[in-house]
Parts: C-alpha cells; sequence; structure tokens
C-alpha cells in the first residue's frame, strides 16, 4: 500500500536496482534472474571508473522500464561473496565487472567504464535472451505441454515451425534440441545447438540443452548402480566410486540422490580430480529448469560449502 507523500518513482527505482549481500545474491540474483535479467554491478569505493559507471548502469536500469535489474557489490564489504564466485569461474580480479545472468547463470560481460551506448546494447542483449511477446507465446506454451506430455515429435515440429518465423528464438531452439535429446537424437541435437546465432549461442535455454546432452551421454557409460552403492558403502573416501555412483544415479532417474552424494564428495574433498564434484553439479543445475525445486536447493547447499 502508497502512503501520502511516497515518491513512487524512488520506489520503483528501489525495487529495480538494489544493494547485494552473500546473504541475498541467491535470492535477488540467481532466483531472481529467472524472472527478468540481473545486472550485477561489482564494485569498490575507491574504484575511479566505478564511480562513472554505477550512475550510468542505474539510469539505463531505470531507463528500461523493468525488462531488467540490478544488483550492486560491494566487493570490500562482502570478499567472501566475490572470492567464492570467482572460484565458480568469474573474473573478478578487477572492477568494475558488470555481469548479467539470464535463468540463473551469467551470460554475458564487461569489464571498465563503457560508453552509454554500450551499456544501453547491454542491456537489450541481455532483454532478448530473456525473451519477449513476439506473438509465438502461445505456440510455444504448446510445444512444451506436447513435450512434457511425451509426445515428441509433434514438440519438436512445433519448435521447428517457430524457428522458421524467428531463427533467434532461443526457447524454439533450446526446446527442439530437448525433443531431439528426448528421442534420443543426441548428435542431432549438438549439431543443432552449434548452428545457433551469435545472439543466442549462450542463452540459459541452450546452455540447459547442452547440459543435459552431457548427461545423456554419461548415462550411456553409467555404471551397475547396485556395485557401485556397495563400493561406496564398503569405502565412503573412495571418491571414484562416489562419483561414478552419482552418474548412475543420475541415469536412473534419481536425480535428488545423485545431488547429494555429489555434495558430500565435495565436501569431503572439493579440490578432487580438479573439482569434479563441482562440475558435475552445476552440469546437473545447468539441465534443470531453474525454479526446479532440486536445483535449488542444491545450489543453497553447495554455495554454503563454498562459503565456509
Amino acid at each position: 500500500m502508497l502512503e501520502f507523500g511516497t515518491d513512487t518513482t524512488a520506489a520503483a527505482s528501489t525495487d529495480l536496482i538494489k544493494d547485494g549481500t552473500e546473504a541475498t545474491f541467491m535470492a535477488d540474483v540467481i532466483e531472481g534472474s529467472a524472472d527478468v535479467p540481473v545486472i550485477v554491478d561489482f564494485w569498490a569505493t575507491w574504484c575511479g571508473p566505478c564511480k562513472t559507471l554505477g550512475p550510468m548502469l542505474e539510469k539505463a536500469v531505470t531507463e528500461a522500464k523493468g525488462k531488467v535489474k540490478m544488483v550492486k557489490i560491494d566487493v570490500d564489504k562482502e570478499q567472501r561473496l566475490a572470492s567464492a564466485l570467482a572460484q565458480q569461474g568469474l573474473p573478478l580480479q578487477s572492477i568494475p565487472t558488470v555481469v548479467g545472468f539470464v535463468q540463473g547463470r551469467p551470460v554475458d560481460l564487461f569489464q571498465g567504464a563503457v560508453p552509454e551506448s554500450q551499456i544501453k546494447d547491454f542491456i537489450k542483449k541481455l532483454a532478448n535472451m530473456a525473451g519477449g511477446d513476439d506473438g509465438l507465446g502461445e505456440a510455444l506454451e504448446a510445444a512444451e505441454e506436447m513435450l512434457a506430455q511425451g509426445e515428441l515429435d509433434d514438440a519438436a515440429q512445433t519448435f521447428a515451425a517457430i524457428l522458421g518465423e524467428d531463427p533467434e528464438n532461443a526457447a524454439a531452439m533450446g526446446g527442439l534440441a530437448r525433443a531431439q535429446i528426448a528421442m534420443g537424437q543426441i548428435d542431432e541435437a549438438e549439431a543443432l545447438l552449434n548452428t545457433a546465432p551469435d545472439s543466442i549461442f549462450n542463452a540459459p535455454e541452450l546452455e540447459a540443452a547442452r547440459a543435459q546432452i552431457a548427461l545423456a551421454r554419461q548415462a550411456a557409460g553409467a555404471g551397475p548402480l547396485a556395485e557401485l552403492q556397495a563400493a561406496v558403502e564398503a569405502n565412503p573416501d573412495d571418491h571414484q566410486a562416489r562419483f561414478d555412483y552419482a552418474q548412475a544415479l543420475h541415469a536412473s532417474g534419481k536425480v535428488e540422490e545423485a545431488v547429494d552424494q555429489l555434495l558430500d564428495l565435495f565436501k569431503r574433498d572439493r579440490e578432487w580430480n580438479d573439482g569434479a564434484a563441482k562440475t558435475q553439479l552445476f552440469t546437473i543445475f545447468d539441465a534443470l529448469k531453474p525454479q526446479d525445486p532440486v536445483a535449488l536447493n542444491g545450489r543453497r547447499r553447495l554455495s554454503s560449502m563454498i562459503f565456509m
């Protein structure tokens, strides 16, 4: 409820632009970007270019009128968060660094103070990645419903028809790839994704399909579930057996159990096999929908371990 005398413009701006912390990062950025792209500005009070870039970013985000949101992270105040994100691959050695998140994943970034025109192009690209009302929304919903109901041929044909109308529709290309994966056409799905236009090549829908391809190929070589379970129970410190057991669990459709085993492995030795447990966890999370409870809970548990 608005109170008399409230500055509604300021209230709207506050909703679009927030200061972020380790405690709020998951909700504001990872979960929040499932609905609207989120721009994260990593900055510091002593950084001269940050003082130039920050107001320009805020102005551009406000002018975008809800197409994107912005979270500001002071890397000095949030050193643990910055360190954890750097461990996950974000290049935060220099600031300002601005990262765009869509569907819970970083999809684009730039560093340093850039012209206002580049900021606007960055925002436009993120908004396009998130999709919009292009008149094909109903067809996409219908295709997704067909896919969920196992009507794979019909779903594939509908996704393909949408791509014929809009070759840069990331949701349609990702959907077609997922339909092909469900039909066992792994090579065809990979070839399709390799033809994606540059504008959507790294879109979350395509990254999700790539993750599903990787998991499908792993499933083809997964070991016998019962034997691997027995091996882990016989020697809980056999990291390779636990990793193989997690792959077998996932191949059997036991996704949550697979995540549990990988989190256990990460807790025991996060550096084992060049961080294989964390890499496999991210592959599973990427393959799931952003709001999937297994993905959300798994990401939270992994983050809490990284921050320890």
